[in-house]
């Protein structure tokens, strides 16, 4: 089983960045996705959910008119399309995958992460 993020990377402040997670080893398309991240000397929080089908999904405050999260389980890979990046944005971002719960997704899998830096 494999989640494996991509796509971040140095941005400056008002800037879009597209997060992808390639999912692989399991039936992508039977799992609840969300993205997380942590930024440094933080806890991880959670940033955006989305069901099975994409027909649902749930954002933090903080990700609310900006992040969009969505998936094509045809290819098996999420994303996380980040709009008017702010400096408080930079962390690692992580992608989770899990069957039961919904909008509180007991998560099973995790991926490494990629880091996004937003510059002023």
């Amino acid at each position: 089983v494999q989640l494996v993020e991509s796509g971040g990377g140095l941005v400056q402040a008002g800037g879009s960045l597209r997060l992808s997670c390639a999912a692989s080893g399991f039936t992508f398309g039977f799992y609840a996705m969300g993205w997380f991240r942590r930024a440094p000397g933080k806890e991880r929080e959670f940033v955006a959910a989305i069901n099975w089908n994409g027909g649902s999904t749930y954002y933090a405050d903080s990700a609310k008119g900006r992040f969009t999260i969505s998936r094509d389980n045809a290819k098996n890979t999420g994303y996380l399309q980040l709009n008017s990046l702010k400096l408080e944005d930079t962390a690692i971002y992580f992608c989770a995958a899990g069957r039961s719960g919904w909008p509180s997704v007991a998560y099973e899998y995790w991926g490494q992460g990629t880091q996004v830096t937003v510059s002023s």
